[in-house]
């Protein structure tokens, strides 16, 4: 006979359980304690098993029913729904530890094992942690969509931050598709916003790029009498037109005075190939004056502060700032860009002057080819470019 609410709640303990049937499998399970259970028994590939539904009143009579109809339908279509229960419970579970943040660390500590650079580690963290953190950190992968994605970056482009929203969009989806590839995700909700976020505002970095002005800079910098170092590395940034990070870094291992090269490693440059430089006659004067200045540093242009630590980042642009020229005027950055426009206009070799730059050709066969052929005509440019820098400060 099929139970009803009443009996269920009237139901008492016992000295042992005992079991008050409602038919298709069902039962309530009666314990010494008072405690009242659902149970269903059913039989799958021969064996007899027990199916449990939880207790009641939580789950009602009604609730109990449905389940045990629920689970006669997949036995109905050849599924134990005992199995079926612990892999959703199975599934709930990982679901739940594999959240975005969980996810995007894995992905920070791979960046860091395969060698990449501390910045760009950095950056990324920051996107992750700090921008993405507090609205995806904590939410099940799997259940993030490609709206709440987009909601997120579209409030930092209305803060005016266009390039940082693209970039995180495709940041996240560094993350999402390290979850698809193993098997966290089914897919990448960030696909779908491709074109969705406006084209960020273009900015150049300021550059002087006329002889006379950029004659007037150089002695300028010459004449500069703050901290040595720090005129040293303005100096050696504009006779090698190297990265400012390039710059800032280098240590005297990587210097070769005898050979006149310096060797940039690989894991410090942006397209992450060791680079090398022909090094000037002046260049070489300039590493020879600042050598003077913190003999005991492992740095070339070390901080003012420690002999341990590089020029802060801002450091070279402080210093072009309180010489008088304005960041939309000129940055450390802008003399690879005066020497690539002005080597351009005097009809110097394209390829090599991009070689020079460090926009290195991908195919390593053709990489070693250049470095080959242009070697000797980048140590001749180097030197005419120095020269050159020497006549515009005269003509300045």
């Amino acid at each position: 006979m099929p139970l009803s609410d009443t009996s269920c709640r009237a139901a008492k303990p016992a000295d042992r359980e005992y079991k008050l049937s409602d038919g298709g499998g069902l039962y309530l399970l009666v314990k010494p304690n008072g405690t009242r259970l659902w149970n269903q028994a059913y039989r799958f590939a021969g064996k007899q098993k027990k199916l449990s539904h939880g207790a009641y009143p939580l789950i009602s009579l009604a609730d109990a029913r449905g389940l045990r109809d629920d689970a006669k339908r997949l036995l109905a279509s050849g599924v134990d729904p005992g199995a079926n229960k612990r892999v959703q419970r199975l599934e709930a579970a990982t679901s739940a530890g594999d959240t975005f943040g969980i996810i995007a660390d894995e992905y920070l500590a791979r960046l860091e094992d395969q060698g990449a650079a501390k910045a760009t580690v950095t950056k990324n963290r920051w996107m992750l942690t700090d921008l993405a953190g507090p609205a995806l950190g904590l939410r099940p992968i799997s259940e993030i969509t490609p709206a709440e994605i987009l909601a997120l970056l579209q409030q930092i482009e209305r803060s005016g931050r266009r390039e940082t929203a693209r970039r995180l969009r495709s940041v996240i989806g560094t993350v999402f598709r390290l979850a698809v590839a193993t098997l966290r995700a089914k897919d990448d909700p960030t696909q779908p916003l491709k074109g969705a976020l406006k084209a960020p505002k273009v900015r150049h970095r300021a550059a002087i790029t006329d002889e006379k002005k950029l004659g007037a800079l150089l002695a300028a910098i010459d004449d500069y009498d703050g901290w040595p170092t720090l005129r040293c590395a303005l100096q050696f940034a504009a006779l090698t037109f190297t990265r400012p990070g390039e710059v800032r870094g280098a240590t005297w291992d990587e210097i070769a005075l005898d050979a006149a090269v310096w060797r940039i490693d690989g894991k410090r440059t942006k397209v992450r190939r060791p680079h090398e430089v022909p090094l000037s006659r002046q260049a070489i004067d300039v590493l020879r004056e600042v050598k003077e200045v913190a003999r005991a540093s492992k740095l070339v242009f070390p901080s003012i502060r420690s002999n341990a630590r590089p020029l802060s980042e801002n450091a070279m642009n402080s210093a072009l700032r309180r010489l008088g020229f304005t960041q939309d005027e000129m940055t450390a950055h802008g003399f690879r860009a005066a020497a690539s426009s002005i080597l351009n206009e005097r009809g110097y070799r394209a390829d090599v002057i991009e070689a020079a730059l460090g926009h290195q050709e991908k195919n390593e066969i053709r990489r070693a080819y250049n470095h080959a052929t242009y070697w000797p005509e980048r140590t001749e440019l180097m030197q005419a470019w120095a020269d050159h820098l020497d006549s515009m400060k005269g003509a300045g």
